[in-house]
């Protein structure tokens, strides 16, 4: 089913790779990263009040902490970070991968913060780079730095991180366009089973999802999908929302009733005629879906059993 939500523009589009947007419900604001242009950004939408952090590195995603901090992922390493200092090193999952970077990282139901890696496709300048092999692969990085490796499956982009409340875990491989789901191995250490979760959409590729309270999947439609959709656990489409921007890349839901979802985007390789006509393109974007989502869970930091 096509959906008419008004979707509204709060940011003029500037993110080249806007990604793994996340909602603070403590500070009121959401937090992402552009990826290419090495920035941390926060936005707090009742005041309109932004901010921004210029990185030397390259930044991939972002997750909040029980003790009110932040846990990054950046170019090849896990990073804690306090909002003002120093990102300091917690965990390397691949350090005998140097030609693969980080990508899609998020804070799991249990408190770990779940990354998934990928062959390195950008080059010291952020200038594309060609991708020429599968070799990402899923790690979870525990309270007390401990990382684990997830499956032997491999993947060309890692994306999309979703816990269903079965037990399944939901992701996605964009290169394929497919979302699939596994088993979760009671120990929360293991995926098993690897099976297709819904059929190929055909329009674009999924980049990031979140899910909403009655399960719904929300995924970004990327590489010229200008969609979100919202697939239920058995594997339904059952609604597609066009959106303004060609290749939003994440989404998370906020506000004070978690009923507002904020969806980030990407200009990364478009010519500069295509972003002459479509300035939005980088933008952030909000809509009112009629659903509400739900918290973001917390990285358990220093054994913070709150979650």
């Amino acid at each position: 089913m096509r959906n008419q939500s008004e979707v509204r523009q709060l940011l003029a589009g500037s993110d080249i790779v806007g990604e793994s947007v996340v909602w603070d419900s403590e500070r009121k604001c959401l937090f992402w990263v552009d990826i290419i242009g090495r920035v941390i950004r926060r936005y707090e939408p009742a005041t309109k009040a932004e901010r921004r952090w210029d990185l030397q590195e390259f930044p991939t995603s972002i997750g909040l902490r029980t003790d009110g901090d932040a846990i990054l992922g950046l170019t090849a390493r896990v990073a804690l970070w306090d909002f003002e200092g120093e990102m300091k090193t917690f965990a390397v999952p691949e350090p005998d991968l140097p030609g693969n970077r980080l990508n899609e990282g998020r804070v799991a139901p249990d408190g770990s913060f779940w990354v998934g890696t990928m062959q390195q496709n950008f080059a010291p300048d952020g200038s594309p780079t060609e991708l020429t092999e599968k070799s990402g692969r899923y790690y979870r990085v525990d309270p007390d730095g401990g990382v684990t490796k997830l499956s032997d499956d491999r993947y060309g982009i890692t994306n999309t991180m979703i816990w269903l409340p079965d037990g399944r875990f939901v992701t996605a491989d964009t290169t394929e366009n497919r979302l699939y789901a596994y088993d979760v191995d009671l120990s929360g250490k293991a995926l098993r089973n690897r099976r297709p979760f819904s059929e190929p959409f055909n329009r674009g590729a999924p980049d990031g999802s979140c899910m909403d309270a009655e399960g719904g999947i929300w995924t970004c439609r990327v590489a010229g999908g200008s969609a979100l959709t919202r697939t239920m656990p058995d594997g339904r489409v059952d609604r597609v929302v066009d959106l303004p921007c060609s290749w939003p890349t994440s989404c998370t839901f906020g506000g004070a009733e978690l009923t507002t979802l904020y969806v980030t985007s990407a200009r990364f390789t478009m010519s500069d005629e295509h972003l002459a006509a479509n300035p939005q393109e980088g933008g952030l974007f909000a809509l009112e879906p009629g659903v509400a989502g739900l918290p973001e869970p917390r990285f358990r930091y220093g054994g913070d059993d709150t979650l």
